[in-house]
């Protein structure tokens, strides 16, 4: 996704290893077991996507101190954490194209390491001596946890509207977008509006990327996705392409989703898959993934125009990129 990104090649690398650094540190473990779940997630790489947000939003404002790293580490600590608790209630089994940890090592091994994680993140936070990021901290976790039962809630609810997805995902995955953006912000002392510039950015940026998630459950594969396909059907998720094909979709196509979701009916993706793709289903999600798009890269003209600020533009351009 990002190798042709200038910035990217140039400095992405290094720091990503300073973020590594505190992270292969901070999950060691005198407890054998944390230690080989923690290598084993961390091992599995992924994108590293909302550490680079918080790398970033602090470089654009000239800052690249110890704590920026730190803070990435912490940022990714939450996004893992969550990770393994969203296994675990969803009984996936693949995440990253690798086994995820709760089908390797049982669903209580898995959800107590995703604690550990999570106090390893405010330890790492309290090491800031920032009380602002505390606070923005909490606040953002808080909200991720009231997203999460918000979807739980919504999993085979046919009469959920695009307002009330929006407000999941902004919830659930906006919001650690948000908050990683604005510990960078925090750290680089920014004025009252590149900070918002920044909160803003990661809003939309991670409710970008949501959009294209669940595109991609049905125009991806487990390559490019991770996952298995058809995961969200299999769980009753009412994501977007079903809600436009629900209220835009052909009488079939509505019936069929209807039925998947109510009864959480994976062997109906093929049917699905159909009407998604036969349908203005993903041209509409994209759109709105696109909306989001440019609205974050908007964001960016409050702050500096250095070779940083270009790169989070053709971070989010290249987010897009995924389901082109």
């Amino acid at each position: 996704m990002l190798e042709n990104l200038p910035y990217f090649q140039k400095y992405l690398p290094e720091d990503l290893n300073r973020v590594d650094a505190v992270i292969n540190r901070a999950v060691e473990s005198e407890v054998v077991l944390i230690s080989q779940i923690g290598q084993y997630i961390i091992s599995a790489g992924g994108k590293r996507l909302r550490p680079i947000i918080t790398i970033l939003a602090g470089k654009a404002l000239g800052y690249n101190e110890d704590p920026l790293f730190s803070l990435a580490a912490m940022v990714e600590f939450i996004h893992t954490s969550t990770l393994l608790h969203d296994d675990v209630v969803d009984e996936s089994d693949l995440r990253r194209g690798r086994e995820t940890a709760n089908n390797l090592f049982g669903n209580a091994a898995a959800v107590l390491v995703g604690d550990f994680l999570y106090t390893r993140a405010f330890q790492l936070m309290v090491g800031s001596g920032s009380l602002r990021i505390l606070e923005v901290m909490a606040e953002a976790t808080n909200i991720i946890a009231e997203g999460e039962v918000m979807q739980l809630m919504n999993i085979g609810n046919i009469d959920v509207t695009e307002e009330q997805y929006l407000q999941v995902i902004k919830y659930k995955t906006a919001k650690l977008f948000q908050a990683a953006a604005q510990v960078g912000a925090i750290l680089a002392k920014a004025t009252e509006k590149q900070e918002l510039a920044l909160k803003n950015y990661g809003t939309y940026l991670g409710t970008a990327f949501q959009i294209i998630d669940d595109v991609l459950d049905y125009a991806g594969d487990v390559d490019t996705i991770g996952k298995n396909v058809g995961d969200d059907l299999a769980e009753g998720k009412p994501t977007l392409p079903l809600i436009y094909l629900l209220n835009q979709g052909s009488p079939a196509a509505a019936a069929d989703v209807r039925h998947a979701l109510e009864h959480a009916d994976r062997s109906y993706f093929d049917k699905i898959h159909h009407h998604v793709i036969h349908s203005d289903a993903l041209a509409y999600c994209t759109e709105q993934a696109k909306k989001a798009v440019d609205a974050a890269i908007n964001c960016l003209n409050d702050l500096p125009n250095n070779d940083t600020t270009q790169a989070m533009r053709d971070l989010a351009l290249a987010s897009l990129a995924r389901i082109s």
